[in-house]
């Protein structure tokens, strides 16, 4: 097996004077959708904060492609190539989708290359070309959100952190987000991504981790926790297959 590209040791991290992480460990695989999954205060998107840069643990450790980066910027990682994908919209609603790609090079000084690696988000997401000239406020959530993943690509991402990114839209369009998310994988970039509609994440991933009051309790296949009556029970509102329990997995 490859070494992971992110390991968390360890990670207490919180705000102010609590910890919502009490000692997180947790490996993703390269080229891998893991999915966390868990109760409202669990830590889930904490833990994408802390390998993002947006938030710096009190204690542990985090490794990126073997390398600690626990004292590293944000921007300084978004160089590594990791790249937080928030839970709200995050496009210009008055510009543009083809200016809303284009605002991912922004950083960029070769406007070539810029302009090249949009030409190569538009050919992995064609709804980029359909509606280039619309406003990006005219598209649905479903869109919206694929442009989204789109212009990640301008940034030339190693790994994509995603924060809900189906919260609020309706079954097609939630379909079709996870179908982009499996596409990016394909195309060898790890996706690690925090969903509530726990049935739908996992059901996309190689890995699903469940986070339990700030610490992980489970890791196994995606496939292996929707077949386990005990997580249906407590994260899928009911059974679901036929197989048997998952036992905790040592990280």
């Amino acid at each position: 097996m490859s070494d992971p590209i992110v390991r968390l040791r360890g990670v207490v991290a919180g705000y102010g004077a609590g910890d919502i992480l009490k000692g997180v460990d947790l490996d993703v695989a390269p080229g891998s959708v893991t999915c966390l999954i868990g109760p409202n205060g669990a830590g889930k998107s904490t833990v994408l904060k802390c390998i993002s840069g947006l938030l710096r643990p009190r204690a542990g450790s985090v490794t990126f492609q073997g390398d600690v980066i626990d004292r590293l910027s944000p921007r300084q990682r978004l160089g590594l190539g990791i790249v937080h994908v928030p839970q709200d919209r995050s496009l210009f609603p008055a510009m543009t989708v083809w200016d809303n790609l284009l605002m991912g090079g922004y950083a960029m000084s070769d406007q070539r290359e810029v302009r090249r690696r949009v030409e190569a988000a538009a050919d992995a997401f064609p709804i980029c070309r359909r509606r280039a000239r619309d406003q990006a406020g005219s598209l649905s959530g479903g869109e919206q959100k694929q442009v989204e993943l789109a212009r990640t690509l301008v940034l030339d991402p190693r790994l994509i952190l995603l924060d809900e990114p189906s919260i609020g839209l309706d079954p097609k369009s939630r379909r079709a987000v996870f179908a982009s998310i499996r596409s990016l994988a394909e195309r060898g970039i790890t996706v690690l991504l925090v969903e509530q509609n726990a049935r739908s994440g996992l059901a996309a991933s190689d890995t699903g981790a469940v986070l339990e009051t700030g610490t992980v309790r489970l890791v196994d296949t995606g496939a292996r926790l929707l077949d386990s009556p005990e997580v249906a029970r407590l994260y899928l509102g009911g059974h679901i297959g036929s197989g048997g329990p998952v036992a905790p997995a040592t990280l």
